[in-house]
């Protein structure tokens, strides 16, 4: 099996770049369905955002996958920045649920985010997910997304 940078060549992490970045469960299993698991990946996405590595601009946590949007800050590359999120979260989410394995599927899709009037098509995206998989009849009934523009 190649490796991950082999999977992806041509990626790159470019400072101040945005990125609209999705990843799923390990066999696509709906562990955010517990919302106290759920809270422990938007906790991480916080995390990475406080410590400065990244600007936040939305995201939601489906019960089996994660979109996140959001400004690559300094130095640190965008897997690096995905890679904390997830082992931080799964860390967290294993303890709470008592096991230990895997949380994430390797790798995740990024997409940079170019010109300006995509970026908030990009969001609603985002945002609507949960009213599209029918989970709810209003994203307000939702509590695991946030988007900066609130």
């Amino acid at each position: 099996m190649k490796g991950q940078s082999q999977l992806r060549k041509g990626r790159c992490s470019i400072a101040n770049q945005i990125y609209h970045v999705s990843t799923a469960t390990h066999d696509w299993h709906p562990l955010f369905e517990d919302l106290t698991c759920g809270r422990a990946v938007v906790d991480s996405l916080r995390k990475e955002h406080d410590a400065g590595h990244v600007e936040s601009l939305a995201f939601v946590v489906m019960p089996d996958h994660l979109h996140w949007l959001f400004s690559l800050s300094g130095s640190r590359p965008l897997h690096t920045c995905i890679n904390n999120v997830k082992a931080f979260s799964a860390k967290r989410v294993n303890k709470i649920i008592g096991r230990s394995g895997k949380i994430w599927r390797s790798g995740y899709y990024d997409r940079a985010i170019r010109r300006e009037e995509d970026l908030t098509c990009v969001a609603r995206y985002i945002v609507a997910n949960p009213l599209r998989a029918g989970i709810v009849k209003s994203v307000c009934n939702y509590p695991l997304w946030d988007a900066k523009w609130l």
